[in-house]
């Protein structure tokens, strides 16, 4: 009965990363070509998911540090320019770099994925707002949320690596798992305080996508990017908000299953 349980465990891990797997592909090839971005040995790809998390973390710093500049020193349209290619910059490179990692053995869950595609085409609508009234009344919001965001990062990034640390070293994780931007059942160890960060990021998500589109209502509304912005804070809300909760509510089943047995 062991052995048909752990086959069964492992068909469904294969089933839930394989196609995330073969999507990864296609999009290296799309960005990079008919290139072998499968790293040789052990270590190579070790050193290449540590310079990935070094990544998230400088780039994580200073995106905390420009948008509280824009937000409470500088206040021009080129600087706000200037961060939303920043952010189009980082989450382009974090799809990449995510690709290569999953196609070398890491595991990320497939909304995780998908949310910096996500981010990558809203920081781009973000890029081409013109400046105007709308804009304007939208700015600080924005700004105030990206530095929220970005320090819930930062949190993520370092209790996620201490903890998958210890897990590693207990041979309960994998070496090539990856932290992530949200919540998974491995974090219940010591992070489950963070939820409380993590739903408030969601409801924000939700909140500005609620004004966007009561700003779409004003006569004033002219520009596209406006409802273009408001769905795609509902589509991040509504993936990051549902897989956060998948997540807690899968933790509370196998704990109910556990007492049962």
């Amino acid at each position: 009965m062991d052995i048909v349980l752990v086959q069964g465990i492992s068909h469904c891990v294969h089933i839930q990363y394989f196609p995330i797997t073969i999507y990864s592909r296609l999009y290296l090839s799309l960005v990079l070509g008919n290139v072998n971005v499968t790293l040789l040995n052990t270590q190579s790809k070790f050193a290449y998911k540590d310079e990935y998390e070094k990544f998230k973390l400088y780039l994580t710093v200073i995106l905390l540090l420009f948008s509280f500049t824009c937000r409470f020193i500088v206040s021009y349209r080129v600087v706000d320019a200037l961060f939303n290619f920043l952010l189009v910059w980082y989450y382009c490179t974090l799809t990449i770099r995510e690709s290569i990692l999953i196609n070398n053995g890491s595991k990320i869950k497939g909304w995780w994925v998908f949310q910096h595609y996500v981010s990558t085409f809203l920081s781009g609508v973000m890029l081409t707002w013109p400046e105007g009234e709308l804009y304007q009344m939208f700015r600080n919001q924005f700004l105030s949320y990206s530095m929220y965001i970005n320090f819930v990062q930062f949190l993520q990034y370092y209790y996620q690596s201490g903890c998958l640390y210890r897990l590693r070293a207990l041979g309960e994780r994998h070496n090539m798992d990856l932290t992530v931007e949200g919540f998974q059942s491995w974090m219940w160890r010591g992070l489950a305080f963070l939820l409380p960060f993590l739903f408030f990021g969601h409801f924000w998500q939700l909140y500005n996508g609620i004004t966007l589109f009561q700003m779409a209502q004003l006569p004033e509304w002219k520009e596209w990017q406006v409802l273009m912005c408001a769905s795609t804070f509902l589509v991040l809300f509504m993936g990051n908000f549902f897989t956060t909760l998948g997540a807690v509510y899968q933790k509370y089943t196998n704990q109910d299953k556990a007492k049962d047995l």
